[in-house]
Parts: structure tokens; C-alpha cells; sequence
């Protein structure tokens, strides 16, 4: 028995999220395919953050435990070649301790969320950003974002399902800056609550169109209630960038 590492990128907008559902598509129902197809067995393909529906990732972190030894290249390509046509593509195969854990072992993630500022509906980034056709004061959304950096009851931005025992998280770093009409919000912490990052950029957008003002964030954060919270940004902007080991 040999354990595996995978970086993973995807498209989310065909499934139903990571997690293995019985009636729909799925990012780990499709890997798992993938290596039922490849060795004759169904291992379980074990993630570092079960994403939404229609979120995507550009460099989610898996593993997997397979009965042989493969090399890590031919073991990337032949998985590569059996999810066809799925959008999803392994970028790097590297073999792991046994006690190495994608979720449990990880000790930062890092969240993109895009949004697109322009009066014209998106065409090429249909399902990659939030499009957004009123302007937006990104200079004022990350001012507003640092009241929700620290160790905090993230109670008001946490979704009525998270499963979490408990709302309080750490967050290390949230940034707003602007490219062209490409406003990217980025934020790092070790976990995240169920929807904090859409819930969070959600109410932001309220700063940036000057409906919150800057201190409402902090307002809403300290009231530790989900009603303060703004509304959810869709996942279609929303990208796991990147774990940290």
C-alpha cells in the first residue's frame, strides 16, 4: 500500500461540489472513477477542502492510498487520461508518508474570489467571476476587510448548515486589490467556516458600492449574529488557490 499526493485544478460549474453524492456529479466521484477504471479498486480520494457546488480550484490537495507502487508520472498521466472529458486535471503526483492527511495535515489555505467590475456581462469569464456592473470602491472594501482579520466569532458570517464545532477562526491575511475590472479578494487561514469567504465578500460588495459604510463590517462581525451578514456572493467566483504543509 502506497499513499499519494495530488494538486488538482477544476471547473466547478459541472458538478455538485467535492463531495461524493449518490445522484450527481461530483469532483471526487469523478476522481474516484478515475482510479476505479485505472487499477480494478475504488479507493477514497481524500481532499484538503470539500468545495461547493460550482466552486473551482487551482491547486486543491488529495490523496489516495493505492495497492502498488507507480511511478509518479505515469501514475499523473494515466489518471489524467481517464477523466476525460471532465474538467479536471491532476498536476502533480507525489508519494507521501502514511501519515500524511490532506485535510488534517494542512495548515493554511488560501481563497480567491473574483469579481468582475464593468458595465458589459461577461462573456470569456461566464462562471469564473462575479459579475458586477455597478462600480466598486475596492480601496474601500480592503479597509473595511481588515476589522476581520485575527482570531474572531465569525458567528455572522457562518452558514446556518456549517457543521463546525465552533465558530471562531483565525483569519491571517484578506486583501482587496483591483486590475483593470478585475476586483480579486484574497484571504488565508488554516480552516474556514461553511460559506465564511462568499459570506464575507458578499458584505464587503455592500462597502464597495457605498450601500455599508467601512464600519460596518466590524459592526456586523461583533454582532455575531447570521442576519447582519450580507448576502452570500455565488460560487462561481470563488477559487482554492493553494495549501499549505
Amino acid at each position: 500500500m502506497a499513499r499519494y499526493k495530488m494538486t488538482i485544478e477544476y471547473d466547478g460549474d459541472p458538478f455538485a461540489g467535492w463531495q461524493l453524492q449518490a445522484n450527481a456529479p461530483t469532483v471526487q466521484g469523478a476522481l474516484e472513477d478515475a482510479f476505479f477504471t485505472l487499477t480494478g479498486t475504488r479507493p477514497t480520494v481524500h481532499a484538503a477542502g470539500r468545495t461547493d457546488a460550482g466552486v473551482h480550484a487551482r491547486g486543491q490537495v488529495a490523496h489516495v492510498d493505492l495497492d502498488r507502487l507507480w511511478d509518479t508520472r505515469v501514475l499523473r498521466n494515466a489518471i489524467n487520461a481517464h477523466l476525460r472529458p471532465h474538467p479536471i486535471s491532476v498536476l502533480a503526483v507525489e508519494t507521501v508518508t502514511d501519515d500524511f492527511h490532506a485535510r488534517f495535515k494542512a495548515v493554511r489555505r488560501h481563497y480567491l474570489y473574483r469579481i468582475a467590475n464593468r458595465p458589459a456581462p461577461l462573456a470569456l469569464e461566464r462562471g469564473k467571476a462575479w459579475w458586477q456592473p455597478v462600480a466598486l470602491d475596492h480601496r474601500a472594501m480592503h479597509d473595511a476587510a481588515q476589522a476581520l482579520v485575527g482570531k474572531h466569532d465569525f458567528t455572522t458570517f457562518r452558514a446556518a448548515e456549517c457543521q463546525a464545532q465552533s465558530p471562531i477562526k483565525t483569519l491571517d491575511r484578506i486583501a482587496v486589490t483591483r486590475q483593470g475590472d478585475m476586483i480579486d479578494i484574497t484571504v488565508e487561514a488554516r480552516s474556514f467556516l461553511h460559506h465564511q469567504v462568499r459570506s464575507m465578500v458578499g458584505s464587503l460588495k455592500l462597502v464597495g458600492d457605498g450601500k455599508w459604510p467601512i464600519g460596518e463590517i466590524e459592526a456586523a462581525l461583533l454582532a455575531r449574529d447570521r442576519t447582519r451578514c450580507g448576502p452570500v456572493a455565488p460560487p462561481t467566483g470563488l477559487y482554492l488557490m493553494r495549501v499549505d504543509y
